[in-house]
């Protein structure tokens, strides 16, 4: 009878479910199942207590524990992670869970200052947020030091910034320290350029700033982005921005062992038999694009091997008849890699240049394997746009020359001795203006020099606006330069 009874209270119940339509059945077991989807965590780990707390005093500790409210990870501890001062030998640092562990392995120094900035080496697990220039401190006295050291970092050449360079502190008086040793103090550089120097001690320092690929702090090769400061500085409490400005050396300004030089090159990665056979043909290009040549420049021969003789009696200019032409000459360039046909140039016409296979030996021996003709025709005037700037504010007594930039290349520059820029002829495209401070009116931009002139590097403006110049039209255009 008990069986019976449950039957019937049972059996109705099931009937009822399975009259139900399918999807009905089907939303209610999708309603058991936790709901997906939901907002992306874009929050970075959030540190809820540090043992020893930052800022502590009189620390004498080995050990710094930090627990976060989520799961973390460090990733490139070693590229990322500045301590200040630079210790002998690095503090150890691991992770686990929600938990970082600091291990100091150096001696700490008495009443000192220490920072440690973790870069972006802190992130959470699940989204890979990253707790940017997160930073713990600590002081081995009684208080912390409160002296600061602020500024910004400048490429000399472009005007532009790089978030990769370094800042460094020397406290030894000796310019060699920056090649020898590693600086006392460390501060990056963010996207804008600028640096930040805080928890100094009083005193003067050195001031340099460099790119550090290899984490050597040290500036090592000449190839590097490097700059100083002219004079020592010293930290305060509400300091005035310093500026530096980085530069690389020019290849042929080494400093022949009075200053760090370019690594030296290698013999190479493999050791094949040369070719019995071995091209000893003279290998050049040149100016030409395509078989046309630029009614802005002139053409060049662009050779691999710097030369040991051109001879001019054996390169001929001819018209498309291939008559003879006059009033041309060659200019031979310092390199010894290239030489110049200078000639005025008619508007779309044709020219030919002949060349006898003994017109140019290299240094290893080389001739053209046989004469030849390079014929080509010179672009139309209607190819090009007239342009005329009128720029406010140029500060004519700083040798201003204006530079046009086209991917990241100066295409074409003018010294400028007025206020204006007009050209009859300008090639079209976008570019980027910069103004060039030329110091020592060469018309190029020139490098520093710490180690031996000590002088800062020329200094470049770039003009935010970008122009555009378009083929038969009158491109003016008015700029108004920052004072």
């Amino acid at each position: 009878m008990k069986y019976a009874s449950i039957f019937k209270i049972v059996s109705p119940l099931l009937i009822i479910i399975a009259l139900l339509p399918s999807t009905l059945v089907q939303t209610g077991c999708a309603n058991i199942a936790p709901p997906m989807g939901g907002p992306r965590d874009s929050l970075p780990p959030r540190l809820l207590k540090v043992n020893p707390r930052d800022s502590a005093t009189k620390f004498t500790g080995k050990k710094i524990v930090m627990e976060f409210d989520e799961f973390v990870q460090i990733e490139n501890i070693q590229e990322n992670l500045l301590v200040s001062p630079v210790p002998k030998i690095n503090p150890l640092v691991d992770y686990k869970l929600r938990t970082v562990t600091v291990t100091v392995k150096d001696t700490l120094e008495p009443n000192t200052t220490y920072a440690l900035d973790f870069g972006n080496a802190l992130k959470d697990i699940n989204e890979g947020n990253i707790l940017k220039n997160f930073t713990y401190r600590f002081s081995t006295g009684d208080a912390l030091d409160s002296l600061k050291l602020t500024g910004k970092v400048i490429i000399a050449e472009t005007g532009k910034t790089d978030s990769t360079l370094i800042v460094m502190l020397h406290s030894s008086t000796d310019d060699s320290a920056v090649i020898k040793e590693k600086p006392r103090y460390v501060a990056r550089v963010d996207k804008d350029g600028n640096y930040n120097f805080n928890n100094l001690p009083g005193g003067n320092f050195a001031l340099f700033a460099l790119k550090d690929e290899g984490g050597q702090r040290r500036y090592l090769s000449s190839s590097q982005l490097f700059a100083f400061a002219d004079a020592r500085v010293t930290p305060e409490i509400s300091p005035k921005p310093l500026t530096l400005y980085a530069y690389t050396e020019k290849e042929e300004e080494d400093k022949n062992g009075k200053g760090p030089k370019p690594p030296t090159p290698g013999k190479g990665g493999n050791n094949r038999k040369k070719d019995n056979k071995e091209d000893k043909s003279l290998k050049f290009e040149t100016s030409l694009s395509g078989t046309e040549l630029d009614l802005l420049s002139q053409f060049e021969f662009r050779f691999n091997t710097p030369l040991k003789t051109f001879d001019t009696t054996k390169v001929r200019l001819a018209n498309e008849k291939d008559e003879l032409l006059t009033k041309y000459r060659f200019i031979r360039d310092t390199s010894n890699k290239k030489v110049t046909l200078s000639y005025a140039w008619a508007p779309n016409t044709a020219y030919n240049v002949i060349v006898d296979s003994a017109f140019a030996i290299d240094t290893a021996g080389n001739t053209a394997p046989k004469h030849d003709t390079i014929a080509f025709r010179t672009k139309d005037e209607n190819e090009y746009g007239l342009l005329k700037l009128r720029l406010i504010n140029l500060d004519l007594s700083r040798n201003p020359v204006l530079q046009f930039i086209s991917g990241d290349q100066v295409k074409f520059s003018w010294p400028m001795t007025n206020k204006e820029f007009y050209a009859r002829l300008f090639a079209p495209g976008e570019y980027d203006l910069r103004i060039l401070y030329d110091d020592n009116k060469n018309g190029i931009w020139d490098p520093g020099s710490f180690f031996e002139k000590r002088h800062q590097p020329e200094k470049v403006l770039p003009i935010s606006r970008k122009i555009t110049v378009k083929a038969k039209w009158d491109n003016i255009i008015d700029i108004t330069l920052e004072k």
